[in-house]
């Protein structure tokens, strides 16, 4: 009976989008909806003369993109890592003219162009909130799986930084969607955890 028994409990695990739990440099981001990534590799043949075939086929750069999908309630997806990040303010404001060695152009005494200088390098040196996800440092995310057997295993995505977003609402959308493709340093295939313990 105990063979039996075990001959069935050995299957194979599987999860679903419910089983799903991500987190973004360990924060829970429960209104994730999909997430996608692609690994795509530059492979080019190497000719000789004389022979139409290739004799081998070089590597070239690797490159990890993909998209996330999020559902909006009443904020941003994103807006905690936001409030996390901070960034350099950028752009100059129209009265400051410099020369290519640095000098204050329309300023008339030193004292006056060393004050403008420390003025322009103070603006760049303050901080701000960031304040499109776009300007969010690199992140790394945690997809974790859990099914009700207890069964379990984990994907990792390392050095997320988001390209692109959009969001678009309409009378005949029951809910809200925002979208953003990003690019990732590296990626850790999906693993099963057969060690945990629930």
């Amino acid at each position: 009976m105990s063979q039996t028994v075990s001959r069935y409990s050995k299957t194979f695990t599987t999860f679903s989008g419910s089983d799903i739990v991500a987190t973004f440099n360990g924060h829970v981001i429960g209104d994730l909806q999909a997430i996608t990534y692609s690994v795509t590799r530059e492979k080019g043949p190497v000719y000789v003369m004389g022979d139409p075939n290739p004799k081998s086929f070089s590597r070239g750069k690797r490159g990890i993109a993909g998209s996330l999908v999020f559902t909006i309630f009443d904020r941003d997806a994103l807006s905690n890592l936001k409030k996390e990040a901070t960034v350099h303010r950028h752009g100059l404001n129209q009265t400051d003219a410099l020369s290519q060695d640095g000098q204050v152009l329309d300023v008339a005494s030193n004292a006056a162009g060393l004050t403008a200088r420390n003025d322009l390098i103070q603006q760049w040196q303050q901080k701000r909130k960031a304040n499109f996800i776009d300007e969010i440092p690199p992140f790394d995310i945690t997809i974790n799986f859990l099914n009700e057997y207890g069964q379990a295993a984990k994907l990792e995505i390392y050095g997320v930084e988001i390209l692109n977003e959009g969001m678009g609402m309409s009378v005949d959308d029951i809910t809200t969607e925002k979208a953003c493709t990003f690019i990732a340093r590296n990626v850790v295939e999906m693993t099963a955890m057969d060690d945990w313990e629930v």
